[in-house]
């Protein structure tokens, strides 16, 4: 199917009613710490546990963090709209200011996030111009200290959450 009968721009922003969280997906390969940031993840399985993202065939970061078979997702709080940024552009130091530990396996994790999901790589599938890449958790390490918001993008912006107390039940 093509997407001639609605365009890929009108297709692109009819999705783009669906928020998001905003992820960084990191890794390393045998020289230096890599990453990219990727609004397509998702939880997958409980048993075994799996988690899932896209990524366009045309990155030319993942395609460095996959031969190593491992990779971290950093769920990224709502004050980290620079990092967001910082990792999504191509071609600039991706890790220039950026505050990270490595993970028991190696995988760099951002200060700062709320979640880090440390996976081996569980599996890739062809999806268009993006692979669904697959990954087994094998670590979690949740923020410590107060509560805060996730980064959420909607609608071709970076959005941030209302207060929980307003939602109804």
């Amino acid at each position: 199917m093509t997407t001639d009968s609605f365009g890929a721009r009108r297709f692109r922003d009819a999705l783009g009613h669906y928020a998001s969280g905003i992820t960084v997906v990191t890794g390393h390969d045998s020289r230096e710490p890599l990453g990219f940031t990727c609004q397509s993840f998702s939880s997958v399985s409980l048993d075994p546990p799996l988690v899932s993202f896209s990524v366009m065939k045309t990155s030319t970061t993942y395609p460095r963090i996959a031969p190593t078979g491992r990779f971290a997702v950093n769920v990224l709080a709502r004050d980290q709209m620079d990092i967001s940024a910082q990792f999504a552009r191509s071609a600039t130091n991706k890790w220039d200011g950026v505050e990270w530990k490595p993970s028991a396996a190696g995988d760099p994790l951002l200060g700062g996030a709320l979640l880090w999901i440390d996976c081996e790589l569980w599996a890739e599938h062809d999806a268009g111009d993006h692979l669904i890449v697959l990954g087994r958790v094998v670590e979690l390490v949740e923020h410590e200290g107060p509560a805060q918001d996730p980064l959420v993008y909607f609608r071709g912006r970076y959005r941030h959450l209302g207060d929980a107390a307003d939602l109804a039940s």
